[in-house]
């Protein structure tokens, strides 16, 4: 799927687990406020976890799994709006933009275009990993990605071997040429404060 550059984009990408976070709303307010160019990509959270629990239940597919999942995050997005609604929700790049043009940071609605992503229909592909194609695809020149737990100065493949981030992100980070940064609750609300334009 084609999308239009957008190289001075920050993808914030929320860990899921951040949802029980108490201060999300707080880090939500200090994205929003920052605004553009950020675009805040959500966690499947406690919904994708449901699909985990439900998977050997009902014997569903990969591939239903990795839709559901994406659903998933989807669902998180729309209450994160709801929570903060200084973020503009925005499915493709042209609505990001507009949203940055407006001067705010963008809410990615990821059914769409994460469906179609060539991507493998798999738990080893997560909302991180998603996170970076989006960076991919768009040509962000930045990837945040927001933990509750403790950040690590380490390199993707440190990352993925700690559980931190998904089997599938390694290679994948391999082929951006951005930065990443693994940053803490904490971290990313005093990052973000102190240089509005995330840069």
């Amino acid at each position: 799927m084609h999308q239009t550059p957008m190289p001075e984009a920050v993808i914030v990408k929320l860990g899921g687990s951040l949802a029980a976070a108490p201060r999300l709303a707080e880090l939500l307010s200090g994205l929003a406020a920052a605004g553009a160019p950020l675009i805040v990509v959500p966690g499947g959270g406690p919904l994708a976890d449901a699909v985990r629990a439900l998977q050997p239940r009902l014997s569903l597919s990969e591939d239903a799994c990795h839709h559901m999942a994406i659903l998933a995050m989807e669902s998180l997005a729309l209450a994160l709006a709801d929570i903060e609604p200084r973020l503009t929700p925005a499915a493709d790049a042209p609505a990001m933009a507009r949203a940055h043009a407006a001067g705010r940071a963008a809410l990615w609605l990821p059914a769409a275009m994460a469906r179609a992503a060539d991507l493998p229909a798999s738990w080893e592909v997560t909302s991180d990993s998603l996170a970076l194609w989006l960076a991919l695809q768009l040509g962000a020149h930045r990837l945040v990605l927001v933990k509750s737990a403790p950040a690590s100065t380490g390199q993707p493949a440190e990352w993925a071997e700690a559980g931190l981030v998904d089997p599938y992100f390694p290679p994948l980070a391999a082929r951006y040429t951005g930065r990443i940064d693994l940053l803490s609750v904490d971290e990313a609300l005093a990052a973000f404060s102190r240089d509005r334009s995330a840069a």
